[in-house]
């Protein structure tokens, strides 16, 4: 399985970065992908996901700014961020699981930095 995250950068408070995530050796039409942030010293937390369906789901600090979709033909998953703040500093990791409960397998992370 590798998930290979890109898209990472620099930008100042406002602007827009999109994330992009190419899955492979797995069945991605059947996974739930999802992205997560963590800044050092904190715990992972959930960006967004999308279902195989197609259904999404946001934390509650992006809803509105940031957009998650898939494209199940090129088995990718991308995050596209608006209104940056510089608290939306992190390192952004894509994710995939079978199931909502699973763990998952993760990708190398990409880092996203808002300057004020």
């Amino acid at each position: 399985v590798q998930l290979q995250a890109s898209g990472g950068g620099l930008v100042q408070a406002g602007g827009s970065l999109r994330l992009s995530c190419a899955a492979s050796g797995f069945n991605f039409n059947t996974y739930i992908m999802g992205w997560y942030r963590q800044v050092p010293g904190n715990q992972r937390e959930l960006v967004a996901s999308i279902a195989s369906s197609g259904r999404t789901n946001y934390a509650d600090f992006v809803k509105g700014r940031f957009t998650v979709s898939r494209d199940n033909a090129k088995d990718t998953v991308d995050l596209q961020m608006s209104s940056l703040r510089p608290e939306d500093t992190a390192v952004y990791y894509c994710n995939a699981k079978r199931f909502a409960h699973y763990t998952g397998y993760w990708g190398q992370g990409t880092q996203v930095t808002v300057s004020s």
